[in-house]
């Protein structure tokens, strides 16, 4: 089983013993099963770290280190002091309590109505902008299959009256090579247009 910690991460702590007695700073991480904690700025330890690739830069990294939960207290952010806490139950759930009678664990909160209320909104706004973009998909497939049948119009008018268009599509102009140019014609022969 693990050990139970009196800090979490994200509290404000006061070293009390060791080389950094009297720093303050904030837990970065717990490690209960070691009964160790990392404080910012505090037990600043040194790793050479070798470059593993050509982008890689090697040197020496100063980071924190761990230390035992047991040289650090509890800074309340009420009164401001060093305090060993007590744990309570409030509506029900343990909190953790200074001396001097302040609640040291941040409420949950439930989500409001308003706050699901926006949430419907933007799934409303996502499915609105996901129709709109479907809608002008559809219109260009439409817009296409227009130009086309005029396009090929034009190519039937003219293959009824030379025998044989040499102008391509409007809508195929700027890729159309004489290969589709003959394939319309082919199929206006027969009769597929």
């Amino acid at each position: 089983m693990q050990n139970r910690l009196n800090v979490k991460k994200g509290d404000s702590v006061i070293v009390i013993t060791g080389k950094d007695s009297g720093k303050k700073g904030k837990v970065l991480a717990c490690y209960p099963a070691k009964n160790r904690i990392v404080v910012e700025k505090v037990n600043m330890i040194k790793r050479h770290k070798k470059p593993r690739s050509a982008q890689d830069k090697g040197g020496i990294i100063e980071r924190e280190g761990t230390i035992d939960v047991s040289n650090v207290m509890l800074l309340c952010p009420v009164c401001g002091k060093p305090t060993r806490i007590k744990n309570t139950l409030q509506d029900g759930k343990k909190v953790r309590v200074c001396k001097c009678g302040a609640i040291l664990d941040k409420k949950y909160t439930k989500p409001t109505k308003k706050t699901v209320a926006n949430k419907t909104l933007d799934e409303k706004n996502v499915a609105q902008q996901k129709a709109d973009l479907a809608k002008a998909e559809e219109k260009k497939i439409s817009d296409k299959k227009k130009v086309e049948k005029v396009s090929e119009s034009k190519v039937k008018k003219d293959v009824e009256k030379n025998g044989k268009s040499n102008v391509a599509p409007k809508s195929l102009k700027a890729t159309t090579t004489n290969k589709t140019v003959n394939k319309v014609n082919a199929r206006v022969k027969k009769g597929d247009v």
